[in-house]
């Protein structure tokens, strides 16, 4: 293989038998060159080498000194660690630019790493795909530094902040409004079966399409159906899951399901498919709060109640932004 092949994040992942998740913290510690290529990080094979001969030392000295088998760097870093330059920047002396990990699903957010990119040349935002709950849990692992999250508490009827309590104990964050936006049932053009209400998604023979576990549509689902007495095991295509908001719209739209769970925006872009809102769901990011990011949050505050940021933003269509940038809880 030649010294000038590169990798993708997926690929590391899949050869350091690792999450995506983990390639990124590797790479915002520092402990795993890279850089980008467009909109995708790239890793060199040189420098996968050498971090993999890297682990394989510490392993060896730790194991010689009597201590036992260390754990690879990424493993062993505590997560509140202070981000690392790259070694070829340590040489050169240059500064390492701090990588900001963004994690979630909807396209705001790409929007936003992009002006994120523009206002603070110090900072390299790294996108990263997950669910809300998911996104949550990366950041309880350090693994994440800006979480998006819409995750819908049935009992109270309130949005984000019972799961971020639940799951960020001990931590000290700031929750920030960045959007609200319809959510509700995807049905076929002329909704054949009427489907208005949650309460109908226990009609015999309906077919569902389903949203993975962790993400913010199958917690609205559970939640509305733990709510309205409907057991999941009942529906026809509980267990069948797709990964977006589009795709659940798509298999809707060629017939191979009757309803499924999202939001406007995929409708609009999808033909043969119509939306039914039922609730103005609260997008949310949770940034933690440690010594030395004061600047980058500041900045990301800023960017979200910029003008640019929000022109970009109000020209796609089901985005209420009266509230982006509105602090919705910090803790002391």
């Amino acid at each position: 293989m030649s010294e000038h092949t590169s990798f993708t994040t997926e690929e590391i992942a899949g050869l350091l038998k690792i999450s995506k998740l983990k390639v990124y913290d590797l790479i915002k510690k520092g402990e795993l060159p890279s850089y980008r290529v467009g909109k995708q990080m790239r890793v060199d094979l040189s420098d996968l080498e050498a971090y993999k001969q890297n682990s394989r030392s510490l392993t060896s000295t730790a194991t010689a000194s009597g201590h036992g088998v260390a754990a690879s760097p990424s493993l062993s870093a505590s997560s509140n660690e202070a981000i690392g330059p790259r070694s070829s920047q340590l040489h050169s002396g240059k500064t390492a630019p701090v990588n900001i990990v963004i994690t979630g699903q909807d396209m705001s957010l790409d929007i936003l790493a992009t002006h994120l990119e523009r206002s603070l040349p110090s900072a390299r935002p790294l996108r990263s795909y997950a669910g809300s709950l998911d996104s949550l849990i990366a950041m309880y692992h350090g693994e994440s530094d800006i979480v998006s999250t819409h995750l819908l508490d049935g009992d109270t009827g309130e949005y984000n902040l019972p799961y971020i309590r639940r799951l960020l104990v001990g931590f000290s964050y700031i929750v920030v409004r960045m959007l609200t936006r319809s959510a509700g049932l995807y049905v076929r053009a002329g909704n054949p079966l009427g489907l208005r209400e949650w309460s109908q998604l226990d009609q015999p023979g309906l077919r569902l399409v389903n949203r993975e576990q962790g993400s913010g549509a199958r917690v609205l689902l559970d939640e509305q159906l733990r709510l309205h007495g409907i057991r999941a095991t009942d529906i026809q295509g509980y267990q069948t899951v797709e990964n977006s908001h589009l795709a659940v719209a798509g298999r809707v739209a060629r017939g191979e399901a009757d309803v499924g769970i999202g939001t406007e925006k995929a409708a609009r872009i999808i033909d043969g498919v119509e939306f039914v809102p039922l609730v103005q769901e609260q997008y949310d990011l949770v940034m933690v709060k440690q010594p030395g990011r004061e600047g980058w949050i500041a900045a990301v505050l800023d960017t979200l109640r910029s003008e640019a940021f929000r022109n970009e933003l109000g020209s796609i269509h089901g985005y209420d932004l009266s509230e982006t940038g509105t602090i919705i809880y910090e803790t002391p």
